[in-house]
């Protein structure tokens, strides 16, 4: 171990002495350097293979695990089980459980290790940047000598060095004033599927929040207010009308669905404390909320959408459906309440 890792642990020892509850992200942060960099001067990690497809189709041998995708601002945590993997070739990998959903992009994948934390096991994910994209925890429900058979099937004793990228940058869009306003708007009106929507924002160069505020008429896109997401689990907990919610990083997409139970309000987080699933949202992050409606071919598409300040997606709300079948009414009425209460 090198001077510089010695003094970063013992940076991070002299943190959590002061903070003992302090997760690694946040002391990652604090201290100025990536989560991985961190990670690697504990004592707890096994390096593994970077065969990340063959891992996580072995996860689907463990059981019932928690499996946590998480950006600044949202943690997605949800506990089941990793079925129905497909990995056909493309740049894009989907588990299609029950409830363990995932749109996995490995092209910014780089190294894999499990973490055996003062007894908290777990598989974790990390990209080319030091970010985690992904962890799996072990549950009591898990089955721990599968586990241990995984990591000692793809655990690997040559490690190297851990070469970080630097973060690529930002994205530049259009201005506004040079985007073909009126051809934008007809091509939103002429969507067949949502999934349509990320390909027209690329087609015209046009940022997510500058399409919402330059959406066509008649309600395709509505401001809300930061309260929007409180009252719509609230009422979609007391209706038991069934949400999809969706959370990502660069290298990952958790979707949950299903109700929603025990909404808990604290001081910096808007929570979902249920017993499959929970969210974690940051409410100081939120600066914009989108009431958006995308035409399909099952008609109209109705979703929350929740924004940082740099415009960076933080959380999606659907009501729960399935290809070829109508949103539901349960979740339109629910969605309409809360924009005409909370419209800005």
């Amino acid at each position: 171990m090198s001077v510089i890792e010695k003094s970063l642990k013992e940076q991070w020892n002299e943190l959590l002495a002061q903070q003992p509850k302090l997760r690694i992200r946040n002391a990652a942060e604090i201290l100025g350097v990536t989560e991985l960099e961190l990670l690697v001067t504990t004592d707890y990690i096994t390096p593994l293979q970077n065969n990340y497809k063959e891992i996580l189709t072995a996860v689907g041998q463990l059981g019932t695990v928690m499996a946590l995708t998480r950006n600044d601002s949202a943690v997605h945590e949800v506990k089941g089980e990793y079925d129905k993997p497909d990995f056909n070739p493309g740049p894009v990998g989907l588990f299609l459980g029950e409830l363990i959903d995932l749109r996995i992009f490995f092209s910014t994948w780089k190294y894999a290790f499990a973490a055996n934390e003062d007894g908290r096991k777990s598989l974790q994910f990390f990209d080319k940047y030091g970010r985690a994209v992904h962890k799996i925890y072990i549950t009591e429900k898990s089955d721990e000598n599968a586990y241990n058979q995984l990591v000692e099937q793809y655990r690997t004793y040559i490690t190297g060095d851990y070469v970080i990228e630097p973060l690529p940058m930002p994205e530049t869009f259009k201005n506004v004033s040079e985007i073909d306003v009126p051809a934008f708007k007809n091509d939103w009106l002429n969507m067949k599927d949502t999934h349509e929507f990320f390909g027209m924002l690329k087609k015209h160069g046009i940022s997510r929040t500058d399409a919402l505020s330059n959406a066509p008429e008649c309600n395709y896109a509505t401001q809300v207010g930061p309260e929007t997401v409180k009252a719509m689990l609230e009422e979609a907990s007391e209706t038991k009308t069934p949400i999809m919610c969706f959370v990502g990083n660069p290298g990952m997409i958790q979707i949950y669905s299903g109700t929603v139970s025990r909404i808990v309000d604290m001081e910096e987080w808007i929570n979902v404390l249920d017993p499959t699933f929970n969210l974690h949202l940051k409410k100081k992050d939120i600066a914009q909320t989108w009431v958006v409606r995308k035409p399909s071919e099952d008609g109209i598409v109705t979703s929350i959408e929740v924004f940082d300040a740099a415009g960076e997606l933080i959380v999606q709300f659907f009501g729960k459906r399935k290809p070829g079948i109508p949103e539901l009414t349960e979740w339109r009425s629910i969605v309409a309440n809360v924009e005409s209460s909370f419209k800005i």
